[in-house]
């Protein structure tokens, strides 16, 4: 009893918009989110606020699942900033990177470029197909 377990799903769980209302009304959601924004730079070519304020490029694998890894560490800093801690983490594909970041097994950083680097191979293996 009393025990907190976060669970980060995969993708598929995203959609349009997601996220935006959050960072116009969340200031620490917001403040996390450009910091995963920061850290990814080095790794995408589009940038992580405009993405969840449109919608635009979700289809694309490479785009999506760090988009997703972004508001997945980002809302658990929110939920904790609200005094919700995790006894337990745990995630399914980039949700498994979102909670070795939340669990403090990675930096953001190191985080941040294994989602957009395990994302972009994804999109190579799955080639025109998609994921299954």
């Amino acid at each position: 009893p009393g025990r907190t377990v976060f669970v980060f799903p995969g993708q598929g769980s995203q959609w349009p918009g997601m996220a935006a209302a959050l960072l116009d009304t969340e200031p620490v959601f917001a403040e996390k989110i450009t910091q995963c924004e920061k850290a990814l730079a080095p790794h995408v070519d589009w940038s992580l606020s405009d993405l969840l304020r449109s919608g635009e490029l979700l289809e694309r694998v490479d785009v999506v699942q760090p988009a997703l890894w972004a508001v997945m560490v980002s809302l658990a800093a929110l939920w904790q900033h609200h005094g919700v801690h995790p006894d337990a983490v745990l995630g399914h594909s980039q949700g498994e990177i979102a909670a070795a970041v939340v669990a403090g097994a990675l930096s953001l950083e190191d985080g941040a470029r294994v989602s957009a680097l395990r994302s972009r191979a994804l999109d190579a293996i799955a080639g025109e197909g998609g994921m299954v």
